[in-house]
C-alpha cells in the first residue's frame, strides 16, 4: 500500500475513488489533482475507480483526498 519509486526519481501511487461513473467524472478528479504540487500525471479510470498519480515526491494524502473532495467525490485510500 506504499509508494512505488520510479527509476526517473518520480512515485507513483494508486488511489480508490468512490463514485466516478463516466469521462467527465475521470476528468473532474483528474483535473483537480494535477493541480497539487508536483503532480507530472494522473490517469483516472471510472470503471475500476482507480486512481493512478504520478508525482515528483510522495504525495500528502490530505491533499489527494481534499482534490478529490473538492471534484466531488470520495477518496477511500491508497490501492
Amino acid at each position: 500500500m506504499s509508494a512505488q519509486t520510479d527509476t526517473q526519481g518520480s512515485v507513483t501511487a494508486v488511489y480508490k475513488v468512490s463514485g466516478m461513473s463516466c469521462g467527465h467524472c475521470e476528468g473532474s478528479v483528474s483535473g483537480e489533482i494535477s493541480e497539487i504540487a508536483g503532480v507530472s500525471s494522473v490517469k483516472a479510470v471510472a470503471s475500476t475507480g482507480e486512481v493512478t498519480v504520478v508525482s515528483e515526491v510522495a504525495l500528502d494524502e490530505a491533499a489527494v483526498r481534499a482534490a478529490v473532495d473538492e471534484a466531488g467525490f470520495e477518496l477511500v485510500g491508497r490501492v
